[in-house]
């Protein structure tokens, strides 16, 4: 984990993230805390668990975009899931649990990609010498075909089988055994014959030719490993997600598996590349530091934690997407041993941030002892005009940022004025007023509106310089300000 401090964090953050200091402040806080505890020694640094926070605040005003950048700063296994996608265990959908074997599948991704970068100058020079014996194949000595099981003799006996008879056996001790293939399906009575001079520097010219890139477009023919694929089938309860793994991986396992295709010596390059890497990245070790990980530095976003708080209002069946959902989601935050297919993963250490607008449903709504484990509450505040102006300018990924590089690739050059940035602006904030407050996400409306014609016309007008003005947008966006149902604007 990256050593940041939380004035660190907090700066980083608002490279991409306008406003909401509370949770910039408290996010940076849960992360440097993370960073203490690794710090510790084993007898207390068990008893510190990570504080959980509930963040609460309209859509669109950066719940997801914290969280997103914060794993990023943190480099830890991050993955965002939304809380009305599991329903409560015995009832079809996914159960809770699966969020801990999501998590699992990026730290082990996130691994293996790191130790990739360390065998992969060893696996280039296995991919060289396999693809040279693609275009450069070996002369085959080819001897006397057996039917059936093979016998050589390996010496001679004598047996005497009372002594003194004088009677005695003489016999030959023989060696019976099956024909070994190798994994080509080659008898191992075919050998490889002794390469010759010319050989050798037929093989060597070619390698100056492979490595200047002067066969990349040559047909070779190579054998792919073909993955067994079950229909996907719906299934309830936990451990039933990873079974069409598991199956996959049997049905591999016992040939059936190898296809051959011709393909060029580029691609066969990436296809050889990929399984030589594979063969030299230690796959337990890969599991054993993800799921270290995971459990030490891992980060699970949950989403839309206020569409499953139960109301006040009961209704007359169970609701096994509310409650019964909060009940399953309480022992993975309290600390619980989930079983995967790497192993089984502790999730006492890992960071939980929930997200909720709570509009409909307030944060008393979740069960007592949910709430309990959200022992940080912050709420983000709602935007407004002068939110949006430094949305559209300050953060590296601003909006209009993003249009002028899009449109740059057109040879379409677009510039905006301080005037007009105002107005978009001023625009945002009065249509969130006056219709839903969907934050930020307005920008994307008003900039995709004001620029519908513009992006449908640059193949033609390239290459143009555009100057949008303030006028240009109240020209482009009148019937937009006109109308005041802009329903079909909303994302």
């Amino acid at each position: 984990m990256k050593e940041l401090t939380p004035r660190e964090i907090v700066a980083e953050l608002d490279k991409y993230i306008v406003g909401q200091k509370k949770a910039k402040r408290a996010v940076a806080v849960a992360l440097r805390n993370r960073m203490r505890r690794l710090k510790l020694e084993d007898g207390i640094k068990e008893d510190i668990t990570p504080k959980n926070i509930l963040m609460i605040g309209p859509t669109g005003v950066g719940k997801t975009e914290i969280a997103r950048r914060l794993a990023k700063l943190a480099e830890s296994p991050f993955i965002k899931v939304e809380a009305t996608k599991y329903t409560e265990v015995g009832y079809v959908g996914r159960d809770v649990e699966s969020m801990i074997r999501d998590i699992m599948s990026v730290g082990v991704a996130m691994v293996k990609q790191e130790m990739q970068k360390s065998v992969e100058s060893e696996a280039e020079k296995h991919t060289e010498e396999a693809l040279l014996d693609l275009l450069f194949p070996k002369k085959k000595k080819q001897k006397e075909k057996q039917h059936g099981p093979t016998v050589r003799p390996v010496g001679a006996f004598s047996l005497n089988p009372e002594e003194g008879s004088g009677a005695s056996i003489m016999g030959t001790a023989i060696q019976v055994g099956i024909p070994i293939f190798d994994k080509r399906g080659k008898s191992k009575s075919e050998e490889s014959s002794p390469e010759t001079l010319e050989d050798v520097a037929a093989k060597e010219r070619l390698r100056e030719m492979l490595r200047a890139g002067k066969l990349e477009d040559k047909m070779v023919e190579i054998s792919v490993s073909q993955n067994f694929q079950f229909p996907g089938i719906e299934m309830m309860g936990s451990g039933f997600e990873d079974m069409e793994s598991s199956l996959s991986g049997i049905f591999n396992t016992f040939g059936g598996n190898q296809k051959r295709k011709r393909v060029t010596v580029a691609r066969a390059r990436e296809i050889v590349m990929a399984e030589e890497i594979d063969k030299l990245i230690d796959r337990e070790k890969v599991s054993e530091e993800a799921k270290k990980r995971v459990e030490q530095t891992g980060i699970i976003f949950i989403d839309e934690i206020d569409k499953i708080a139960a109301k006040n209002e009961r209704s007359g069946g169970p609701d096994v997407s509310r409650e019964g959902v909060q009940r399953d989601i309480l022992p993975i935050v309290e600390g619980a041993t989930v079983n995967t297919k790497w192993g089984q993963v502790n999730t006492d250490h890992i960071l939980f941030i929930a997200a909720g607008a709570f509009n409909v449903s307030k944060p008393s709504d979740l069960i007592p002892e949910l709430q309990g484990r959200f022992p940080l509450r912050v709420e983000l505040e709602s935007l407004g005009k002068a939110d949006f102006l430094r949305i559209l300018t300050e953060p590296k990924n601003a909006l209009t940022k993003q249009y002028t590089e899009l449109l740059k690739t057109e040879n379409v050059e677009i510039e905006f004025t301080n005037d007009a940035i105002e107005r978009l602006a001023d625009l945002a904030a009065e249509v969130n007023s006056k219709l839903e407050n969907i934050g930020a996400r307005r920008l994307h409306t008003i900039m995709e509106a004001l620029l519908d014609e513009l992006s449908f016309d640059a193949p033609d007008i390239a290459p143009t310089k555009v100057i949008i003005t303030e006028q240009y947008v109240n020209e482009e966006l009148i019937d937009l300000v006109k109308d005041q149902d802009l329903g079909k604007y909303i994302l």
